[in-house]
């Protein structure tokens, strides 16, 4: 199927960039569209990692601020290590530098890949590398994240158990988090996790 942009504007440009687009596209039962106006969120794509230590069976997070949470009652979300991807960056190198940077970890190994997923796609460009990274959890602790970049991040260990219970609760979670936790969940599950999860 075919589409076509008419015209394209750049509405706000700062660490999230914001678009306008005028444009049209073929329709399933035939013909084209009217011209459409949509507004597109770029802010370039990300690497989350879903840290893991198998001997202790815990999984590391970290929690922070989080201004789409703006309107909840808390907004200090409990999620996944993660970071932009710059221009010309390897997915695994970034995973690593935002472990250490964030959590004060070392991944162990390779980064197992787990899924790729647009975060909102109605509105958003942003495609998340949802990533595997085994860790020692022992070492997990205190406050993280670059000053300059205002980040003030605390890490928190939890075991696997309780991450699943979370997962199955009301509470609102990133949409990383389940998709990484269920991952965990049906490997755990499978008569052949000790050679699937290094």
């Amino acid at each position: 199927m075919r589409y076509q942009v008419h015209s394209r504007e750049t509405l706000s440009k700062g660490f999230l960039t914001v678009e306008v687009l005028k444009l049209s596209h073929e329709l399933f039962n035939g013909g084209y569209s009217e011209i459409l106006t949509r507004e597109l969120l770029q802010r370039g794509d990300a690497v989350a990692i879903l840290l893991h230590d198998p001997m202790l069976d815990e999984v590391v997070l970290v929690e922070q601020f989080r201004v789409g949470a703006i309107d909840e009652q808390n907004p200090w979300v409990l999620d996944l290590v993660a970071g932009m991807i710059e221009a010309g960056e390897v997915v695994d190198t970034v995973a690593r530098r935002e472990t250490q940077e964030e959590a004060g970890l070392e991944i162990q190994g390779e980064c197992l890949p787990i899924a790729r997923y647009y975060g909102s796609v109605g509105g958003c460009s942003e495609k998340t590398y949802l990533l595997y990274g085994r860790v020692d959890a022992s070492k997990a602790a205190g406050v993280h994240g670059l000053e300059s970049e205002g980040e003030d991040i605390k890490v928190r260990r939890m075991p696997t158990t309780d991450l699943y219970q979370l997962i199955a609760s009301d509470e609102i979670l990133p949409a990383g988090l389940i998709i990484a936790g269920q991952w965990l969940a049906n490997r755990e599950q499978s008569a052949d996790h000790t050679q699937s999860i290094p």
